[in-house]
């Protein structure tokens, strides 16, 4: 079976998340699951801006081969590259930390395959993410699902970048991540990477709201994405519960669906120190 590509971004004080959201993937699906971790130091901006550990993605990697042999987890460093080109950008400081970008460097990276699926560490898969994988994808840069917030108040096509279809060949022969790069260092921007992409995209496809549900959990849901909301009752306010803030997800957002990865998430946490 082909192997599905999966890539998240992030710092080690997020591990709690990844592993939940690595759980998911390999809950629903039986293909091998090869997942890249980009990470960096960037401790000078944030004290718990630190890479994760060799020891957290060794702990994603056997739990993804107790599920299937031919998975693997691999963490790869970008702070190099990000200190020579991004560092000094716009969007350093920035509602959203700075490994929200790392997405951009994929297209450099040569262990990627053409195809990849980019994840941000709050979602959960609540099906077999092979139906997002094996979209064809030809002749498009990226697929992508509208932002529920940005497509009303923004553009009616802005998408949100939690999850993205990657078609990284094209990419590189576009030079769009290049380009998006360039832009996120010298434009200023609420949601730099994302708004980049909008931006500069040439084409780019549109996915149903099923791969990146930003709301409630349905039937078809394949992906939830755990982001940030607004609800109207009994009051006006935003919230932003995360899929490792357990209470949260059973009170506030009536969620219950994914009680068997908490329960295999504590196993885990209990045979390992994940807490170091």
């Amino acid at each position: 079976m082909e192997p599905i590509s999966v890539c998240y971004s992030g710092n080690k004080r997020i591990f709690h998340g990844l592993l939940l959201s690595v759980l998911s993937l390999a809950k629903f699906t039986d293909r091998p699951l090869h997942v890249y971790v980009l990470s960096m130091d960037m401790h000078e901006l944030d004290p718990s801006f630190v890479p994760f550990s060799e020891k957290q993605i060794g702990i994603l990697d056997e739990v993804l081969r107790e599920k299937n042999p031919e998975s693997r987890a691999e963490l790869i460093d970008v702070t190099d590259v990000f200190r020579a080109e991004l560092a000094g950008g716009k969007n350093m400081k920035n509602h959203y930390t700075p490994y929200t970008l790392l997405r951009l460097y994929m297209d450099g990276i040569e262990r990627f395959p053409d195809k990849v699926i980019y994840l941000d560490i709050d979602t959960m898969c609540a099906s077999d993410i092979a139906q997002l994988y094996d979209i064809d994808l030809s002749g498009y840069e990226y697929g992508a699902v509208l932002d529920y917030m940005g497509h009303f108040w923004i553009h009616p096509q802005y998408c949100n970048a939690g999850v993205l279809l990657l078609n990284l060949k094209e990419i590189r022969e576009t030079g769009l991540f290049a380009r998006a790069r360039e832009y996120v260092y010298t434009h200023r921007m609420i949601m730099p990477d994302q708004t980049a992409l909008h931006r500069l995209a040439q084409r780019r496809m549109y996915l149903p709201r099923r791969f990146n549900e930003q709301r409630d959990l349905h039937e078809d849901t394949v992906i939830k994405h755990f982001c940030r909301g607004i609800r109207w009752l009994p009051f006006f306010h935003i919230y932003n519960y995360k899929q490792w803030q357990r209470e949260e997800v059973h009170k506030k957002l009536k969620i219950t669906y994914f009680d068997d990865l908490y329960e295999k998430f504590d196993a885990v946490a209990a045979k390992y120190d994940i807490n170091e």
